[in-house]
């Protein structure tokens, strides 16, 4: 399977593009992010751009949040440096590990902020995991599709026509490069949040068991309420350098924020997706399918940040990628199905050129606190 030449992102990531030269688009983007921004210029775009939203309304700004490294940072700023007043919303997935709730209150209070959480009724979001599993070779339709649309329906519920977003897409895939203006839309949300899948389509697939109630907040607003209030969205990372190393230090310094141990992950990168119980089995699945996981990801942005070389990330992607999680059983728990079941599906969502062999998998390392996580 081809791996880039600079960073170790291979051929079967999403939407990535290789030059003569072997490097991946990614790569490119990230050469451009670094070389050709002029980020004084930019940041002063978007001090004009808030400038109108200031002190209009009750709130200046919605801030989708999950409490993890990428959503807090967001929220730091927004209150810290740029003087906005949000309204935090958190969609709540499911299954949030209790560090991370920890680390949310603590943000939360010390910036004395506004926070709406929404959960979906747990019997829908179990059979959402299972048909999207099934039909996409992904349990996490209802979060995509969740922290897209629950936002959205509170900002226009609210009368509030700004959401700031994290990192634009252009940092880790190839949707878009760094020279265009991101925002979230839409357009955006049929292009790759739902898998292809509709929440009217789900619903049909479902059958009987939901209706269009159940389902409310994970349809998009249409595009007339969108209109009605002028909603504009903002990824604030088009506007700052986005460096995550160093937002989290300042989240460890100002907030005594916490890192976590994540299954299939290096320690160092304790700060990486720490909010989910299922983070391992999303990354045991991808795996599966397209013969790379997180390790990958997190090794290719230290590559292009110069903290990393290729050789080392490699090591690292032996020692950690591919092994079987300790939380596999909480999701074949919560699906109420066999691994011989999720392994079965797992193989018809395979990606070219990339062929699993299941007798190479080794199990993955204990997590101490396991069996105190709490799935909330």
């Amino acid at each position: 399977m081809k791996r880039c030449t600079k960073c170790v992102t291979p051929e079967t990531h999403e939407t990535i593009m290789f030059d003569e030269m072997g490097v991946c688009s990614v790569c490119k983007q990230l050469e451009y992010k670094q070389t050709k921004i002029n980020w004084d210029q930019r940041k002063k775009e978007f001090s004009e751009l808030i400038k109108s939203f200031k002190g209009e309304r009750t709130y200046d700004c919605v801030v989708p949040f999950s409490g993890g490294k990428d959503s807090s940072f967001i929220l730091h700023s927004v209150v810290t440096e740029f003087k906005l007043k949000p309204l935090v919303v958190c969609f709540n997935h499911g299954f949030f590990r209790r560090n991370n709730r920890r680390n949310a209150r603590l943000l939360i209070e010390k910036l004395g902020v506004d926070y709406l959480e929404y959960r979906p009724n747990h019997q829908l979001i179990k059979a959402l995991m299972k048909e999207s599993l099934v039909r996409k070779g992904d349990f996490c339709w209802h979060c995509h599709v969740g922290i897209c649309t629950v936002p959205v329906h509170i900002a226009i519920n609210f009368n509030v026509p700004l959401i700031v977003w994290g990192e634009p897409p252009s940092e880790y895939t190839s949707y878009y490069s760094y020279d265009e203006v991101f925002e979230n839309n839409e357009r955006r949300f049929n292009m790759f949040a739902h898998l292809g899948i509709t929440a009217q389509d789900m619903i049909g697939m479902l059958g009987d068991k939901f209706s269009n109630k159940d389902f409310e907040l994970l349809f998009y607003p249409s595009r007339s309420e969108i209109r009605k209030i002028g909603l504009k969205s903002a990824y604030l990372g088009h506007y700052i350098p986005w460096n995550v190393r160093s937002q989290v230090q300042i989240l460890q310094k100002e907030y005594n924020w916490k890192l976590d141990k994540i299954e299939g992950i290096p320690p160092e990168y304790g700060y990486e997706k720490n909010e989910c119980a299922l983070q391992g089995c999303r990354d045991y699945l991808k795996f599966i399918k397209r013969g790379y996981a997180r390790t990958s990801h997190l090794a290719s942005i230290d590559i292009r940040n110069g903290r990393m070389g290729h050789e080392e990330a490699m090591e690292l992607v032996k020692k950690y990628e591919g092994r079987r999680p300790q939380s596999l059983r909480i999701l074949l728990e919560t699906l109420k199905i066999t691994e011989e079941e999720f392994m079965k599906i797992a193989l018809e969502h395979m990606i070219s050129p990339y062929k699993h062999d299941s007798s190479k998998t080794e199990e993955g390392e204990d997590i101490a606190d396991i069996k105190e996580w709490e799935v909330i």
